[in-house]
């Protein structure tokens, strides 16, 4: 693993081809990134053969680099609009070096940079994971029930071992500062939201002013995905079904493991329940053979032996999280700052997650 800040000069071995490469949005020049990658430490990994968006992302943009001895992926901030504090690389390449000799399966970091003359913003390379990204109802009609029931064993025992992580033997009991986790991230997506709400937003106000009266007082601290969720994992089908990698961890820090269920099962459907209007991986879970939102919850509980009456609280606090991201991602859409398809429907999900969000305090414990 390194770490590395270069001029992008010459340099020789590994890059004579890169030439052909074609560019993409965000990563415009391959050739001037071989050259980096030569500089730092990578040539043995060969010649650069492609660059492509991989789909799917919603904030971080990731790529996967085709080199001659293999595939590499590629991180970093979205193009335009990006708010304070936001999609700091070095912080996600820190947590992935952290979790590395941790029983939490994550990609091996390679190298980062944060010379923004190399592609026009900080970014980082690790290794390439091979599994598969269940996102679509289609994705998971091709899994049988059994599998998709082991896919939310292994999804509620994942979190439970990052919410488990010994933070001193991995280095990182400065990473975060869980007293008023909560209390600060009411403030923090509050300001994000002032920063990139494109409209009026009806309910928005009043949400704010539930959760802020409902504020849980503050849990234990642990290490927090920020963002768990099915299509954040790496899936292999192969006997035994097992998770093969967490990925997307520009939101981790260290904060109440709660708020995590919360909002992994914000992305969660129960039998019979559809999200018609917004795209969120969500119908998935309504398949056959997945677990309930409740069921879920349970078995974290029982897991970590950790009080989970109030998740109705933390699923409406991702809800309200998630629509401010969407909200800022909207934003970026209308500057056309935005790379991949359907960003144009992101925008469509946050009335409907503020709706639900109330829907949440209203219903659940």
């Amino acid at each position: 693993m390194r770490s590395v800040v270069t001029d992008g000069a010459e340099v020789p071995g590994g890059v004579e081809h890169a030439v052909a490469v074609p560019g993409v949005p965000g990563v415009e020049d391959p050739v001037r990134l071989a050259k980096w990658m030569a500089g730092a430490g990578l040539a043995d990994l060969g010649e650069l053969r492609s660059v492509q968006l991989i789909a799917g992302g919603r904030s971080n943009l990731t790529y996967r680099l085709d080199l001659a001895a293999g595939r590499v992926v590629l991180r970093r901030p979205p193009l335009g609009h990006v708010l304070p504090t936001a999609h700091d690389m070095s912080r996600e390449y820190r947590v992935l070096s952290a979790l590395q000799h941790t029983a939490v399966p994550v990609p091996t970091p390679l190298a980062s940079c944060q010379d923004t003359d190399v592609i026009g913003a900080p970014f980082y390379l690790m290794r390439y994971v091979d599994g598969q990204v269940l996102r679509t109802v289609q994705d998971g009609e091709r899994l049988t029930e059994e599998q998709a029931a082991d896919v939310s064993e292994l999804l509620a025992s994942m979190m439970a071992t990052i919410h488990g992580v010994d933070l001193a033997a991995a280095g990182l009991e400065t990473f975060g500062k869980p007293d008023g986790y909560l209390a600060r991230q009411l403030n923090r997506w509050q300001r994000q939201w002032e920063l990139s709400n494109t409209r009026d937003m009806p309910g928005y106000a009043e949400l704010v002013q539930r959760l802020t009266a409902g504020l849980p007082a503050s849990a234990e601290g642990t290490l927090v995905h920020g963002d768990f969720r099915l299509d954040n994992t790496l899936i292999r089908l192969d006997e035994p079904t097992r998770i093969a990698a967490v990925v997307d961890w520009e939101m981790s820090t260290l904060g109440d493991p709660l708020a995590d269920l919360g909002l992994t099962l914000s992305y969660w459907a129960d039998p019979g329940e559809v999200f018609p209007d917004i795209n969120l991986g969500a119908s998935i879970t309504a398949l056959p053979g997945f677990c309930t939102r409740a069921e879920f919850a349970a078995r974290y509980s029982e897991l970590t032996g950790r009080d989970v009456s109030e998740v109705g609280y933390y699923i409406a606090f991702g809800h309200f999280k998630l629509a401010v991201v969407l909200e800022g991602i909207h934003a970026r859409f209308l500057q056309n700052k935005t790379v991949g398809e359907g960003f144009e429907r992101e925008g469509q999900a946050v009335p409907v997650l503020i709706a639900r969000a109330h829907h949440m305090l209203d219903t659940v414990g």
